[in-house]
């Protein structure tokens, strides 16, 4: 349980932080001969701070709670 919890508690900060995650995609536009012409695409896949929030107070209660034992 602990590896869950911390695992959510850096996915919640990171989500929170930096509201979400960002990539380049390199994608070719004309390529006649020898000239090629390439365009860079920014794009970012939005993660809203709320589930990041979330996720944050999910990990830190795992964290925090003692593990229930099975009797």
């Amino acid at each position: 349980m602990k590896k869950l919890g911390v695992a959510l508690v850096v996915l919640g900060a990171i989500a929170v932080i930096f509201g979400g995650i960002g990539y380049k995609r390199e994608k070719t536009i004309l390529d006649v001969g020898g000239i090629k012409a390439t365009a860079t695409e920014h794009k970012t896949i939005p993660i809203a701070p709320i589930i990041g929030a979330v996720l944050l107070a999910c990990g830190v209660t795992l964290l925090l709670v003692p593990g229930m034992r099975r009797t």
